[in-house]
């Protein structure tokens, strides 16, 4: 009987397997090109039919995997080689003409934050030799310069030189946090977009960042997953408060639009121009994103904290911009957002003025918007599930809540959004500061 033999064959070329990544990168180091996790031939001796009649058990082989930190999801570890300094590619990936030096063009945050949104929608797929219909390198130095609207594909060796170095209290949406490992940019380098803290702590913020497998928006701790302390970070020198009045603020002569510009429900321009006041004022930090037209729970806080900062209370401090709100906004007058101005949890309570919030009576503190991703798992998703269950919106669970989130639990959380009135991004089915206040209250 002759012995059988049995061949396991190569997975696609584009896997993306560190062992195969390694080899794309370096093929002088893998002979033969086979992927490192095939074996060539299997030989099956026929003993080994007898030992396995006989109740032996054979020897599994062992699966490869990539080594990682404890506590550092392997898929958020970036893979991020890079291109270096190119100039733009127009159309046909014909490359365009190269900048005259360095060029400082203006913009605003929430145009920064706009057209990184454009490549996150898209999907772009991560590549250091590819660009994209913009003309922008698709890796991660490349979405940066595309983002910050530079004249050429920058790379993370030169991004600083069109950024100030600022500390993390000062971080706004807009913001980078930059790591350039100059002994061997293709390991470690990277850079992502601040998009905004996601907890009162400044733990963990709204990363966006091109990566592999394409473009992704994402709740990540400060700094990053790995190599957390050596990520700096800078905030875009051209930097202005309006480019080609897009970003214009109200001149001190135009007069309150009216109350029904505000509010649940509202979508116009006065709720973004209020958005962009509140942000000059020091009320950045309550927005995940920059503002928009849709009026949100961010809206209502930073309106509330500045609101607060005028020593105003009750009735006059519910987070709804009245004509003496806003007047003192266009006008730039009264005083700033400080880092210790109270905001209630609720609408029409006014706190203590205290430096650290306490979470409402009755209701438990908010656990932080990591907890409620993809892939996450822990006590807190349970007692979510079980609270919508209570409230009579459980109707997408198959089985009894669990810890592990899934698209039952954002279901859940969308349909119980809407029923409160809230539509676009505040129904989007993950739970912030005010759903979970909202659900246990």
């Amino acid at each position: 009987m002759e012995t059988p033999v049995f061949e396991e064959f190569d997975p696609a070329n584009d896997c993306e397997c560190p062992g195969c990544v390694q080899r794309r990168r370096f093929p002088a180091h893998s002979p033969g090109g086979r992927h490192p996790a095939a074996h060539r031939v299997v030989i099956v001796a026929t003993a080994a039919t007898a030992l396995l009649g006989a109740g032996h058990a054979a020897p599994a082989l062992a699966a490869p995997h990539a080594p990682q930190r404890p506590g550092v999801p392997a898929a958020d570890q970036p893979d991020t080689p890079q291109g270096g300094k190119a100039p733009l590619h127009g159309r046909g990936a014909r490359p365009g003409k190269p900048a005259r030096g360095p060029r400082i063009p203006p913009t605003t945050r929430a145009e920064i934050i706009d057209r990184a949104k454009k490549w996150v929608d898209a999907q772009v797929p991560y590549s250091m030799n590819a660009y994209w219909s913009d003309g922008y390198r698709q890796d991660c130095s490349g979405y940066v310069s595309m983002a910050w609207n530079l004249s050429g594909n920058e790379w993370t060796g030169s991004l600083d030189q069109y950024g100030d170095r600022i500390d993390k209290d000062e971080l706004q949406p807009g913001d980078i946090l930059l790591f350039h490992n100059p002994a061997d940019p293709e390991k470690g380098s990277h850079v992502v977009l601040f998009g905004g803290w996601t907890d009162a702590a400044h733990t963990t913020y709204t990363a966006y960042e091109q990566t592999r497998p394409h473009t992704r928006r994402q709740s990540t701790p400060y700094t990053y997953w790995s190599n957390s302390s050596r990520y700096l970070p800078y905030r875009y020198k051209g930097l202005t408060a309006s480019a080609a009045g897009a970003d214009a603020r109200p001149s001190a002569k135009s007069p309150f639009p009216g109350a029904a510009s505000f509010g649940p429900g509202a979508s116009n321009r006065h709720v973004t121009a209020l958005g962009r006041m509140l942000v000059a004022r020091g009320g950045g930090r309550f927005y995940g994103s920059g503002p928009g037209p849709r009026w949100s729970d961010a809206d209502r806080r930073a309106t509330q904290a500045f609101q607060l900062a005028q020593g105003w209370r009750g009735g006059a401090a519910d987070g709804l911009p009245g004509p003496r709100t806003w007047q003192l906004l266009v006008t730039g007058k009264g005083r700033s957002i400080g880092a210790t101005t109270p905001v209630p949890s609720s609408p029409g309570k006014t706190p203590k003025p205290t430096a650290a919030s306490k979470p409402s009576s009755g209701v438990p503190a908010y656990p932080g918007r990591g907890m409620f991703r993809p892939g996450a798992s822990n006590v807190y998703v349970t007692r979510l599930g079980e609270q919508l269950v209570r409230k009579g919106f459980g109707a997408y669970y198959t089985g009894g809540p669990g810890p592990r989130w899934g698209e039952p639990d954002r279901r859940n959380v969308e349909a119980f959004q809407r029923s409160l009135g809230w539509r676009g991004a505040a129904a989007d089915g993950y739970p912030g500061p005010e759903t979970w206040r909202r659900l246990f209250s």
